[in-house]
């Protein structure tokens, strides 16, 4: 059985886990609630003294008393985390002497608490503690998975990127095939964006959400829209992220998992070894190159948990979300993915047949591998060294396309990104009822594509740049809470975009520079001793540098370039 196959069985798993036993299942029994920062836990049904020892609290076990009304009891106990971050409260606040004495109460005897709330939408959300348990007793499988394959990325990037930069020999490549693939990046993004404004302004899919979902949508996401903000707050400046691509400390660069600085400090390290005369530069290219064919043996290895890290990613992410979410930000999410769909199958559909000279259906059965890990772990970055591995086995890229281009567009090419980033912002406008004029549409635009580029490839990240997107167009950034319940599904098919875009690009890039592109089929990839990872392990290592000849073993060590 495919590899591939057995992600799609995991994904399929995983998904139907998720709807059937995950904590917002209707077959399992609802015996928990999740509580908002505004929910009110009082002491007794009478409802006038809260409960201070309810402070902060995120969660709590339904009792199952009940009282008049939509009165029911709930119970609770607090870890020694949960108290420390109480002490330090009532530290700022020396007013709270009830929380106080509470406190002092329950470290003499701890004991389960319970109080009262209204169970009401949108301060309580109820959910099944058994399923809550079953995602939490199996998702470290999905995080070992996603952990060893980010472990492979750095070492793979910056050894590639390094080999075939020397490999090139040549500084016109490389500067031809650095603008053009900027080029076709930035176009690509404009594209994406434009379709995803254009749609959301046909379908005004933000009309469509109620009052009532409005308000608990916001409820239940404001904390973590919070953060959000806040994290977009901090973000650096055009001029700073600038400067950061020259990294101060290479090192520090590779354990932080910071691309662009390695991308940077690969290219000029490439760049200096195809200067120095080839006796000596050869040793430490033959050592990159046998280190990043190691790394993708290593990958071969990591993919064999592929299948139940999807299915215990997968689980989590539609056992977390729910059908409810789903419903309410049912447009929406329509809108993102029928947007998605189209720049697929327009914008890079025609790169690949006219640019590449490729068949599409064909190319993406080639790509599928990294689509499906893309897809399930939401994270182009983690992505990268299936998609080099499909594109150079099963697409005959050259090694010198594939380390250049791709692990760029891992970093700058965010084209998903940027059409969820447009659609969002004009959603978020229309449910507050505000009317965008043509210049905040294009300020859109704008700042999405900018935002887009060194956007960290991790599950995640464009809620970060879609709220200072907000920020740009005077929306209030809180409004990401509206969207957050299907971020991360969205995130999945905003990756697998990404991932396309990323290797339709590379084969363009490849098909220019005069690389002879082929479909391999998966019999073709398996049988062929000089393809495939498989065969990896037998294969002896060429050198990417020729042997030196006799007369350049005599050459003085000067450099070749003064």
């Amino acid at each position: 059985m495919q590899l591939y196959t057995k992600i799609l069985i995991g994904m399929f798993v995983g998904i139907l886990a998720g709807f059937l036993v995950g904590p917002n299942s209707s077959l399992l029994p609802q015996d928990a609630v999740k509580l908002s920062k505004s929910a009110k836990i009082y002491t007794s049904a009478a409802g006038q003294i809260e409960s201070p020892l309810a402070t902060g609290l995120k969660s709590a076990t339904i009792t199952g008393n009940k009282a008049d009304g939509d009165w029911v009891e709930i119970s609770w106990s607090l870890s020694s985390s949960d108290i420390l971050k109480l002490k330090k409260k009532v530290k700022s606040d020396p007013k709270l002497t009830s929380l106080k004495t509470a406190i002092t109460a329950y470290e003499k005897k701890p004991h389960t608490i319970t109080g009262w709330i209204v169970n009401q939408e949108p301060d309580v959300s109820p959910f099944a503690s058994w399923g809550s348990w079953l995602i939490g007793a199996t998702l470290w499988i999905g995080q070992l998975f996603l952990a060893l394959i980010k472990m492979v990325v750095i070492p793979l990037v910056f050894c590639s990127l390094v080999v075939g930069v020397a490999s090139l020999g040549d500084f016109k490549k490389l500067g031809r095939i650095g603008g053009r693939t900027l080029l076709a990046f930035t176009m690509t993004t404009v594209v994406a964006l434009t379709i995803g404004v254009s749609l959301a302004n046909i379908i005004n899919p933000g009309g469509l959400v109620n009052d009532e979902d409005k308000a608990a949508l916001l409820a239940n996401y404001q904390e973590d829209a919070g953060d959000k903000v806040d994290d977009a707050a901090d973000a650096p400046t055009l001029t700073e992220q600038l400067l950061r691509i020259v990294p101060k400390n290479p090192v520090k660069s590779m354990a932080e998992g910071d691309m662009l600085p390695i991308i940077f400090f690969a290219l000029m390290l490439g760049i200096a070894l195809t200067m120095m005369q080839v006796a000596r530069s050869r040793p430490v290219v033959e050592l990159l190159d046998g280190i990043n064919q190691a790394m993708v043996m290593l990958v071969h290895l990591v993919m064999k948990l592929a299948p139940y890290g999807v299915a215990a990613l997968l689980f989590d992410v539609v056992g977390n979300t729910g059908l409810s979410v789903l419903i309410a930000l049912g447009a929406y999410g329509a809108v993102v993915f029928a947007g998605l769909m189209l720049h697929l199958l327009l914008t890079y559909g025609s790169i690949v047949r006219f640019g590449a000279k490729l068949p599409f259906k064909d190319f993406l059965g080639a790509i599928k591998p990294a689509l499906l890990v893309g897809f399930s772990t939401s994270s182009s970055s983690a992505t990268l060294p299936v998609t080099m591995e499909c594109c150079e086995d099963r697409l005959n890229v050259s090694q010198s396309v594939t380390s250049f281009v791709l692990p760029l567009g891992a970093t700058v090419n965010m084209d998903g990104t940027a059409l969820y980033q447009g659609v969002a912002a004009i959603f978020i406008a229309q449910v507050y009822g505000m009317d965008l004029s043509m210049a905040d549409q294009a300020t859109i635009v704008g700042t999405a594509t900018l935002a887009s580029v060194g956007a960290a490839g991790v599950p995640g990240a464009g809620m970060i740049t879609l709220a200072m997107v907000l920020t740009a167009i005077g929306v209030p950034a809180e409004g990401l809470a509206l969207v957050l319940g299907v971020d991360r599904i969205l995130d999945m098919f905003r990756t697998a975009t990404n991932i396309v875009g990323d290797s339709a690009v590379t084969t363009m890039m490849a098909r220019l520079e005069g690389d002879d592109l082929q479909i391999m089929t998966d019999t073709q990839d398996e049988r062929n001793k000089r393809r495939g990872v498989e065969s990896r392990a037998d294969e002896e290592p060429s050198p990417v540098i020729a042997p030196a000849t006799t007369a350049e073993s005599e050459e003085d060590d000067t450099p070749a370039l003064s």
